[in-house]
């Protein structure tokens, strides 16, 4: 395994056209050895935006991406492909692969949609987050351990186990010297909603998502990421989290987490 670099100020290093180094801020919460998905997921959306960048501008913007996560993603080198299923002028489907020594760890598609002014119709009963500044600071690496939760700033209301609100932001570049668009550094947080509204204690029971999908009704404005979490488990092992999405003018969309769950040591 490559020993990822200490980089104080990003959490990965482009190491080739598309290759990416992970620094130490990138290290998971569930194992030492494997990446956390939310750098993971906002790179992945850095890799697609590059893909469909030098092109005229054409109006079409990010409305869904799904992440369907193959195992455990090593805290090594990761290569991006990226391919363009479904070119379109109002409608566009493309399809990224990451791979870790070779082995595919995340398939990923994304679906990009025409705008147009729908202002008059524009709506939602999503209700409106306080701003970050109405939440108490969280010390989030007090009950989950990494790089990549030490690195972030959170803000989190708790209401009951499964159900909390959070801001986060982070002072870390997503890939070093290079600007992530607004998506991209809005989803490089989103996977943290699977532990800002933890139903049980993660020293004793395992909960990881082994995917994440998110669906945007606007663009996401940048500086936080607004989570308003639920999480459901049921009685045979599955999980799932909900969670709306906000920047600081409201609801942005919504994000969905599948859930393995089951106690620590039961194999």
């Amino acid at each position: 395994m490559t020993t990822p670099t200490a980089a104080p100020d990003s959490y990965y290093q482009r190491t080739g056209e598309r290759q990416f180094k992970p620094t130490a801020h990138a290290q998971g919460a569930w194992h030492p050895d494997e990446q956390h998905f939310s750098p993971v997921g906002g790179l992945i959306v850095h890799a697609i935006d590059r893909h469909r960048a030098g092109r005229p501008a054409d109006g079409l913007a990010l409305a869904r991406v799904s992440f369907d996560i193959l195992g455990l993603i090593a805290l090594d080198e990761l290569e991006i492909t990226v391919e363009t299923l479904r070119p379109g002028r109002t409608i566009e489907l493309v399809e990224a692969v990451a791979s870790v020594a070779g082995r595919a760890v995340v398939r990923a598609r994304a679906w990009f949609l025409a705008e147009q002014d729908t202002g008059a119709v524009a709506g939602t009963h999503d209700e409106r987050l306080p701003a970050p500044e109405e939440f108490e600071a969280w010390p989030m690496s007090e009950q989950w351990a990494g790089g990549y939760i030490a690195s972030v700033e959170v803000r989190r209301r708790s209401t009951a186990p499964g159900r909390a609100a959070a801001w986060l932001t982070t002072p870390l570049e997503l890939v070093a010297g290079e600007a992530a668009s607004p998506h991209a550094a809005f989803i490089a947080l989103v996977d943290t909603a699977n532990g800002i509204a933890v139903r049980e204690q993660p020293t004793e029971w395992m909960f990881p998502n082994t995917d994440l999908t998110v669906h945007f009704h606007r663009r996401p404005g940048g500086g936080w990421t607004g989570l308003d979490t639920s999480v459901s488990f049921g009685p045979s092992g599955h999980g799932v989290t909900s969670t709306v999405l906000h920047d600081v003018r409201g609801p942005v969309g919504r994000a969905e987490q599948i859930l393995t769950v089951r106690r620590q040591n039961a194999g």
